[in-house]
């Protein structure tokens, strides 16, 4: 592997900067070592999302993410071999990697989540992990806290999959429990057609609590992270629930209309976050039983 100074991490952030612009700016918050490690990290799991997501030959994929998973062991592309460094720099665990790759397999021969338990499971596999590469990035030295972390992606995904619920559909993909579209009289063809039957508006709005509730129990992870790791937490997590609030304030169309949400309402969420930050912050105790 290259040294350090000879990694080109601008790849990375590019990537993270068109792909991620949510997730790019609360990395802002960040000292630029950890920076990189949390774009380098955005970048190896993207592209591996895309491989997924972008193939139409499931053996070609299954080949690419084979390929793309050996370079966990043998790097030479940039974005792995940056990844490789994030990951020997800041301890990130190679295990909740290859569960990531597990979880995006699942995507090559898409299938329908019975129950909660089944789509939480595909949840913490594709992102749930990804909490768990990105805690020691933000500082986390505490293996009791990690289970927050998972939360924390688990609720970013879920999310993602009520934004994008329309998208989905119209690729032949619905994410949601059968069990939850059952208690709302929704048919699930009707939700692949675009035209939703029963209680679909009441269905999101059941998915969306589900949602908050997750990132309330991540936030009780929050202390045991740096100071810079906690901010940069609690930017992404609440800017990232805004999509929630532009879903309710679409009357549910997901179907017809993304969920949006411009840089400049972004901004404006900024200021409650160093509010709660540093209420927070102010009551952690330091070392020793200080402030």
């Amino acid at each position: 592997m290259p040294p350090p100074d000879a990694v080109d991490w601008r790849q990375c952030s590019e990537i993270a900067r068109a792909h991620g612009r949510t997730f790019f700016l609360a990395s802002r918050f960040l000292p630029p070592d950890r920076r990189r490690a949390i774009h380098a990290t955005y970048a190896f799991c993207r592209i591996a999302d895309d491989i997924a997501d972008r193939s139409t030959d499931r053996v070609v994929a299954t080949h690419a993410l084979d390929g793309w998973e050996r370079q966990l062991d043998a790097p030479t592309d940039p974005i792995a071999v940056a990844f490789a460094t994030a990951r020997a720099r800041h301890d990130v665990p190679v295990e909740a990697v290859r569960e990531m790759l597990a979880g995006v397999r699942m995507d090559l021969e898409p299938s329908r989540f019975a129950t909660w338990e089944d789509l939480r499971l595909y949840c913490y596999r594709v992102a749930g992990t990804v909490g768990l590469m990105v805690a020691p990035i933000l500082g986390c030295q505490d293996e009791d806290a990690l289970p927050r972390a998972a939360d924390l992606g688990i609720a970013m995904q879920l999310t993602n999959i009520l934004r994008d619920t329309g998208e989905d559909a119209r690729r032949g993909r619905l994410y949601l429990p059968l069990e939850d579209l059952a208690a709302f009289d929704c048919n699930p063809e009707a939700i692949l057609r675009g035209k939703p039957s029963g209680r679909f508006a009441d269905l999101l709005a059941f998915e969306i609590v589900r949602a908050r509730a997750l990132y309330a129990d991540a936030r009780r992870g929050l202390p045991a992270l740096s100071p810079s790791g906690r901010l940069t937490a609690l930017a992404g997590s609440e800017l990232y629930a805004t999509i929630l609030t532009r879903i309710e304030e679409m009357d549910y169309n997901v179907l017809n209309t993304r969920a949006h949400v411009c840089t400049h309402r972004k901004l404006r969420v900024l200021p409650g976050v160093a509010t709660t930050f540093a209420r927070l912050s102010w009551s952690i105790p330091a070392p020793g039983g200080g402030r």
